[in-house]
């Protein structure tokens, strides 16, 4: 079944991407039985963030497999400011203000697990 595409229309303002690393990014547990994979539009999704936001990676692996995990995202020159690990597995709350101007400063894209992100549409709008 091919999923509807889902537009995230976004200001040209600096940005924090809070980002799931199984299952969202990566085949989950994939690197618990070989390699990690991306799952489809995940790395094009990642390269297409702007250098100058702030990426921040969650997830719920074990600390043993840090190096494993940072070593696969720099031999594929993705580029984030900190990951973290040990992270609980029950749900991702996120809450912030809006701008007075109106302009919308929190959402949430939940993607089917191991889905990838092709339906993800990220569209600058000059607008916001």
């Amino acid at each position: 079944m091919i999923k509807e595409k889902e537009q995230l229309r976004i200001s040209k303002l600096g940005h924090t991407w809070i980002l799931d690393f199984d299952g969202t990014l990566v085949e989950h547990n994939g690197y618990k039985t070989g390699n990690d994979k991306f799952l489809p539009g995940a790395k094009e999704f990642l390269q297409s963030i702007p250098k100058d936001d702030y990426v921040l990676i969650l997830t719920a692996r074990e600390r043993a497999a840090q190096k494993q995990t940072e070593k696969f995202l720099i031999e594929n020159d993705i580029k984030y400011n900190q990951i973290l690990f040990e992270m609980p597995m029950g749900e991702r709350i996120l809450i912030n203000d809006d701008k007075p101007s109106g302009l919308r400063c929190a959402y949430a894209i939940t993607p089917t697990r191991n889905q990838g992100l092709e339906s993800l549409d990220v569209v600058m709008d000059e607008n916001l």
